[in-house]
């Protein structure tokens, strides 16, 4: 994969990642990733609609300023109050797109991102490993299991370390597409069918309507 690939608008790229493997590089190990769901935003200086769900819809803030770097760079921002989430920079220098990553599947340190999604649980689940099928799956899980806080790891690039960046095999000949989770508003409604996952992976989030989106549990189907 090369920094190339990143120069399409997100709602493009986004499919395309599908099958895609994220390696996170730490102090205590190595943990790879591959991806099984994204969502497309796009922002201010796309080609692409309007999207009043993203965070670079109008204009660059502090918080948004990564959206803007070159693509092919991280954007990780605190989603919530709760937990971090990964957002892969796309679109040409000027304008400002991305995909945030929002589940995956470990195919590498599992031991790893299995010590740290129990860290962040209550005690009274010390005794039970969360299953292998849901170490990375939703965005805040799958930030924390490869190690992810925006201190450390916004405005990265993915082509340099800790990160590394393998692209599918080949690209998924079926995937599922539909509304964005947890997106409120119109822009998390079936006018933005902007969520793609893999068919019958169960690493695969749930889908869960935002505040006020109208249709939003309607409008999932299958691209070829």
């Amino acid at each position: 994969m090369e920094r190339s690939f990143f120069m399409a608008d997100a709602l493009d790229i986004a499919p395309q990642l599908l099958g895609a493997v994220l390696s996170v590089d730490s102090e205590q190990g190595t943990v790879s990733v591959r991806i099984t769901e994204t969502e497309a935003y796009m922002g201010a200086g796309t080609s692409g609609p309007y999207d009043p769900g993203s965070h670079s819809k109008d204009r660059k803030t502090e918080r948004n300023a990564s959206m803007f770097l070159e693509p092919g760079h991280a954007y990780v921002y605190f989603s919530y109050g709760m937990h971090y989430a990964l957002n892969f920079v796309c679109s040409p220098p000027g304008a400002a797109s991305g995909v945030l990553i929002r589940s995956g599947a470990i195919v590498s340190g599992i031991d790893l991102a299995q010590a740290r999604r129990q860290a962040k649980r209550p005690t009274r689940y010390d005794h039970k490993l969360i299953p292998e099928t849901q170490l990375a799956r939703g965005p805040g899980n799958l930030a924390t299991a490869l190690g992810l806080t925006r201190s450390a790891h916004d405005g990265l690039d993915l082509f340099a370390p800790p990160f590394s960046l393998e692209g599918a095999p080949s690209l998924p000949t079926t995937f599922r597409t539909g509304p964005r989770v947890g997106v409120a508003g119109i822009a998390g409604g079936p006018q933005y069918p902007w969520r793609f996952w893999l068919p019958d992976e169960p690493s695969v989030s749930a889908f869960r309507p935002g505040r006020g989106a109208p249709g939003a549990g309607t409008g999932n189907r299958d691209r070829k």
